[in-house]
């Protein structure tokens, strides 16, 4: 028998032939089939939106029309950009300081069970209680400059990080870490081999919950005392009854967490393309 029928042997058995991986216009194919839906959801909602202010089942100072936000959009996008800019760069900020943070406390308190325990109740009180009911306060300490926004962000998105990193930490394989340690490897060299590799796909999945929430943080400071950012157009349209200028707003800042949600899914699939979830599972087949 020759070399190549006995290669061949082991991927009859198992009932699994593999092929080579997706070309581009095979993942645009996927990738549009995956689209559709959201996309055919939201021509839906605007559709609705378009028919009960096109009917004037609204009065159109509740509800603007399309066009009314639409205009508001193209003819104050200076207006719109110069704003959007400042809560984005809040967003940014409270985000990173959350993430690198949460990482750190995170690590101190799977290693440290005095830590965790004394640490944890402290966070989960801090996480229960309404960002909104202090903010005042923030700006009675830190003033009416971008200090409160920073900090509201990443009181926010701190927990979904620590919470998800902890989860990770523990969720390695016990005989894994008893393996790596009868190998002679060090706790230093444990965690940069196992315990972190085999936490990232916890940690992306509450970098993206934290993402979202860090433009609520920053738009929330902005309601309490802000003179520029998202929270004060929209603030200022709210007071002012010009709802064309709201749903602008409204639409902005949904848009910064749509776009920054992507980004962190992108750096996932980017560096996680080994989790099982980044698998194409049209990759093999089996009969």
């Amino acid at each position: 028998m020759s070399q190549s029928a006995l290669t061949k042997r082991p991927a009859e058995a198992s009932g699994v032939v593999r092929r080579a991986g997706p070309s581009a216009g095979e993942r645009f194919a996927r990738a549009a089939e995956r689209s559709w839906r959201p996309l055919a959801l939201l021509l839906a909602c605007f559709a609705v939106w378009w028919v009960i202010s096109a009917a004037e089942l609204v009065k159109p100072y509740l509800v603007p029309s399309p066009g009314a936000t639409l205009d508001v959009l193209t003819g104050k996008a200076d207006y719109l950009w110069q704003h959007t800019w400042v809560t984005t760069y809040e967003t940014l900020l409270g985000f990173l300081i959350a993430g690198v943070v949460g990482v750190l406390a995170a690590v101190v308190m799977v290693y440290s069970s005095t830590v965790e325990r004394t640490l944890y109740p402290v966070l989960l009180f801090a996480q229960v209680v309404p960002k909104i009911a202090i903010a005042p306060l923030f700006v009675v300490w830190l003033g009416f400059g971008i200090g409160p926004k920073i900090l509201i962000a990443v009181l926010i998105a701190f927990f979904p990080v620590v919470i998800s990193m902890v989860t990770g930490l523990k969720a390695v394989d016990p005989e894994t870490l008893q393996l790596s340690a009868t190998m002679g490897a060090g706790p230093w060299q444990t965690f940069l081999k196992i315990r972190f590799p085999a936490s990232l796909p916890h940690l992306f999945s509450g970098l993206k919950v934290a993402v979202t929430l860090a433009v609520t943080g920053a738009v929330v400071g902005e309601f309490v005392g802000a003179n520029e950012g998202l929270g004060y157009v929209i603030l200022q349209a709210n007071g002012n009854l010009d709802t064309p200028m709201l749903f602008a707003g409204l639409l902005v800042m949904s848009l910064i967490g749509v776009v920054l949600f992507i980004a962190v899914e992108l750096a996932e699939m980017l560096l996680l393309p080994w989790h099982a979830s980044r698998r194409d599972t049209s990759a093999t087949t089996t009969y």
